[in-house]
């Protein structure tokens, strides 16, 4: 990463050179490969500057043995947040990615302990939940696949900002793992979990539903009628509901996104002229069903909602 990040910084002449003219080339005024050259630069730089802070922060927490107390967590909190707020930005500068949500739903947001569950269709919407916690002052601590743990970034400083890291399939270490997570939960904690456990993609929500009428066809008749979301997995909401008891629920809908299936046919995009537009809901914890398979029916009628919600706004773009 650090080798990438310093090329690309040397060769940055050379490289908007290069961008500009196959956008020219290609009739492309708004220069959309430049835009997103230079918003993965500030990718690389930002993990760079990462891996670089990593050992600092490493020798303050007393060669690492006291990276787990609060004013070591606040300093790695401090970069995540940083580098979180630094894409956001550009995002909306160079990819045009501006976020549409009303008052209400950033009032739905506050004040934890809260489980926020979100929809996910690219790689844009993975940081959205955190960038709305952090604009409110709080903290999120991601339920993130382990695979992530690929990025250098992800590896030296999201695992000691409260976030963890969860093996695919392996339910067990799951549960230990996600029981650390709700430690010391207070009032300006925010859990993020994608329930859906993937990307949707249109294909993998037939092989999902096909799948799940296999072991569960009252529910695969349920979600039947999904369009834009792929079948919640209950196992990691129904754990930290067990072991958050007096947290909340926020749900994170979004509609803009779905158009872009993966990173190239929304750099072919770019400039957005439209903006994502979010709303959140809150749901009391008195209002959640205690019973395991209530549950699930709740998370279910949970996500058709979120369906139907995202179907309104297609409709109408």
């Amino acid at each position: 990463m650090l080798g990438a990040t310093t090329a690309g910084i040397i060769g940055l002449p050379f490289l908007a050179l290069g961008a500009v003219a196959v956008d020219l080339i290609r009739r492309r005024p708004k220069l959309p490969t430049l835009r997103v050259a230079l918003f993965l630069l500030q990718y690389a730089v930002n993990d760079s500057a990462e891996v670089l802070l990593a050992p600092l922060l490493w020798l303050m927490a007393g060669f690492g043995q006291r990276r787990s107390s609060d004013a070591s967590q606040r300093r790695y909190r401090r970069v995540q947040a940083w580098s979180v707020a630094v894409l956001a930005r550009r995002a909306e500068q160079l990819l045009g990615l501006r976020i549409d949500i009303d008052s209400a739903s950033l009032s739905a947001l506050s004040p934890g302990p809260v489980i926020t569950l979100c929809r996910h269709v690219n790689l844009i919407d993975a940081s959205l939940p955190a960038l709305l916690h952090q604009r409110l002052g709080q903290r999120p601590r991601g339920v993130i696949m382990a695979e992530l743990l690929a990025d250098p970034g992800f590896d030296l400083i999201y695992p000691h900002t409260g976030s963890v890291f969860i093996p695919r399939d392996d339910g067990q270490q799951a549960r230990a793992i996600l029981a650390r997570l709700v430690h010391d939960l207070t009032i300006d904690d925010a859990i993020v979990i994608f329930p859906e456990g993937r990307l949707f993609r249109p294909e993998r929500l037939q092989r999902s539903l096909t799948r799940l009428a296999e072991t569960d066809p009252e529910r695969a008749e349920r979600l039947a009628g999904l369009r834009h979301g792929l079948p919640p997995r209950p196992g990691g909401v129904t754990t930290l509901l067990d072991l958050a008891p007096d947290a909340d629920v926020v749900v994170i809908a979004h509609a803009g996104l779905d158009r872009f299936a993966s990173f190239r046919a929304l750099a072919q995009a770019v400039p957005l002229t439209e903006p994502v537009h979010v709303v959140a809901w809150r749901f009391p914890r008195t209002d959640i069903p205690t019973g395991p398979r209530d549950r699930i029916d709740w998370l279910d009628n949970l996500w058709l909602q979120v369906d139907d919600w995202v179907e309104q706004h297609v409709r109408r773009s």
